[in-house]
């Protein structure tokens, strides 16, 4: 990849029971093409009293991702959805005009030792459709599309990648695609990607130019067309991007948005608990004082 523009290393944070390594955005990258939020959720291991406990928190103008690789998740939303999540599937809930929802670490789990790993990641609308009706997908591993390019897998999470499609329906074009060596290799997607992209190592190593690249850095390309690397055995890697949108996007805590008008208001929204409620919660997140979210 010879073409790498910022090579950042993951900073952490404290969320709760976990640490959180905050991918996007940077104050030097606000975002790769749609792709506007990535969060590396643990590895956290948890004891028989410690639980992910996310109360009922809103979104707007955007869709929400949650891919894990440890785990179980069990979410419940605004629209009625009650479902847990586990390692592999494909959580997609598309907030639009406004979503509420809970994550909490499932019952079965929550008297016993667990870990908690994997992505969360937001995906801005476009503007046209920033005010659209929320919908919630949940894709099953089994679902999602798999190949083989010479000792690597290639799994697409989202998106379109050459003749291929995941079944989550994303409302832009977009990509994000996951890749596990099992032999020293080179990686040659020249020509193949579009828009912008980036590259996040889970786990492994990536060297281009003599340059190594170990996990939890993410390294974004300054043309996605000339993207070729070198990857380690036993790396796992995830490829994400896609065609950037011409307005640039706000974000407040869960709001996403081209409109810092529709910012505020969504904030006294949730202040004067307007948005629609979780079946079943009672709890929500307040609206932090200051919450706006820096890089």
């Amino acid at each position: 990849m010879s073409n790498i523009d910022f090579i950042f290393e993951e900073k952490a944070a404290d969320i709760g029971n976990f640490l959180v390594g905050r991918l996007l955005p940077f104050r030097q990258k606000r975002n790769i093409g749609p792709f506007v939020f990535i969060d590396h959720m643990g590895p956290a291991h948890m004891t028989a009293d410690e639980n992910l406990d996310v109360g009922p928190h809103p979104h707007i103008g955007l869709s929400t991702l949650t891919f894990l690789f440890d785990g179980a998740v069990a979410h419940k939303d605004s629209l009625g959805n009650d479902i847990v999540i586990k390692p592999g599937a494909v959580n997609w809930m598309t907030a639009g005009k406004g979503v509420v929802h809970s994550e909490r670490t499932p019952d079965y789990l929550r008297t016993v030792d667990k870990t908690m790993h994997g992505l969360q990641i937001w995906i801005a609308l476009p503007k046209d459709l920033e005010d659209m009706e929320p919908n919630f997908i949940h894709i099953e591993a089994k679902d999602l599309p798999t190949w083989k390019e010479g000792a690597a897998d290639f799994k697409l999470i989202a998106g379109e990648f050459e003749d291929k499609k995941s079944g989550v329906p994303v409302y832009s074009k977009l990509y994000m695609i996951e890749i596990k060596a099992h032999e020293d290799m080179t990686v040659n997607l020249h020509d193949r990607l579009y828009g912008e992209s980036g590259l996040y190592i889970l786990e492994g190593e990536v060297s281009t130019n003599e340059s190594a690249f170990g996990e939890k850095q993410i390294l974004i390309t300054k043309d996605a067309h000339l993207c070729t690397f070198d990857i380690k055995a036993g790396s796992t890697i995830y490829l994400f991007g896609g065609e950037p949108f011409p307005e640039e996007r706000f974000i407040y805590w869960n709001f996403v948005s081209s409109s810092r008008e529709k910012i505020e208001e969504a904030k006294l929204k949730w202040q004067a608990q307007e948005f629609p409620k979780v079946p079943g919660e009672t709890d929500f997140v307040p609206l932090p004082v200051d919450s706006f979210k820096k890089g």
